[in-house]
């Protein structure tokens, strides 16, 4: 068990803010598979402040998600802090995040994600205030530095600490990196010794022993996994099984894979409605193709789904004609 403030967190593997990905029916099926803390999408906080209609939809969780965490993005200190209890409000989440490592590059252009961590001392006033503003645990996500002259994760950790942060998550690349070469798990640990609060190792989880290995070299209590789980919420029961000594368990085959992929894009549906859900099955469901052999005219036709109808016509013809 992993206490962030009064929080508790029971399993050492949460699914990581992803934008476009982590929205509410993937972090459930993520959930369902073992994730013990689930983040949803990054939130731009002046956009919430601005009452926007379309970021307020990014903030819906069901009633039994939880242990979750509402991550926010921005640069100035005071409109973080109005945000901040909006997003507790309209998600009812547990933890308030704080993205300082968001690589993408109009995000930075606007002083927002990963270009924080040029200016350690705006960083802490953001997290002050934001602190200040709500009685949940805050969290700040960052990278290893902006660029290889500029690696300063351990003392940007420092940082969020003294200004209130109960954890930081580290991934371990910098901005110019995106997500390129490999994540440095080094830094994470310089990071985890440096600070009292939890630590949250990130980057290059892809397999069971992945996960494992990165908790025991960095000593994190946690891990965040990210892109490891595209298409493949199970890895999360496998690095739960691994981590406790148990036999790993197989994927599940091709059919039931499929299963569980059209589930998701139904249960958005009951919420943003087809056509919104049909656009995001556009980018999840190729994911859970990947690795199976000759599914590449698939792979093409469902970046192309208009309807639930053509989802469900396609997943039928997968199971027919594919095998793992």
């Amino acid at each position: 068990m992993v206490k962030i403030g009064s929080v508790e967190i029971r399993g050492a593997f949460a699914l990581a803010p992803m934008a476009g990905v982590t929205d509410f029916a993937f972090r459930k099926l993520c959930r369902g598979h073992g994730a013990a803390l689930t983040v949803s999408e990054m939130i731009s906080a002046r956009a919430l402040c601005y009452h926007d209609a379309k970021t307020k939809e990014l903030l819906y969780m069901p009633a039994d998600e939880h242990p979750s965490s509402v991550q926010i993005f921005g640069h100035e200190p005071a409109v973080m802090a109005e945000a901040a209890p909006m997003a507790l409000e309209l998600s009812g989440a547990d933890i308030l995040d704080i993205n300082m490592g968001c690589p993408v590059g109009k995000v930075v252009k606007s002083g927002d994600g990963s270009a924080l961590m040029r200016d350690g001392e705006l960083a802490g006033r953001i997290v002050e205030a934001v602190v200040k503003a709500i009685s949940v645990p805050v969290t700040v996500k960052f990278r290893k530095g902006f660029d290889g002259g500029h690696v300063n994760a351990v003392e940007f950790a420092k940082i969020c600490e003294s200004a209130g942060a109960s954890a930081v998550a580290v991934h371990g690349r910098t901005r110019a990196q995106m997500y390129a070469g490999r994540a440095d798990w080094d830094i994470i640990r310089e990071v985890a010794s440096a600070v009292k609060i939890p630590v949250i190792a990130n980057g290059d989880v892809f397999s069971a022993d992945d996960a494992v290995h990165i908790l025991r070299y960095t000593a994190c209590p946690m891990a965040m996994i990210g892109r490891g789980a595209f298409g493949d919420p199970w890895l999360f029961e496998r690095a739960n099984a691994a981590l406790a000594g148990l036999e790993i368990p197989d994927p599940p085959p091709l059919s039931v894979r499929l299963d569980e992929a059209v589930g998701q894009i139904e249960l958005l549906a009951s919420v943003r409605g087809e056509r919104a859900a049909c656009l995001e099955a556009r980018h999840h469901l190729p994911w859970y193709l990947r690795g199976v052999p000759h599914s590449a005219v698939y792979r093409a036709a469902l970046t192309h789904v208009e309807t639930l109808e053509d989802i469900r016509k396609l997943a039928k013809d997968m199971k027919r004609d594919l095998k793992d």
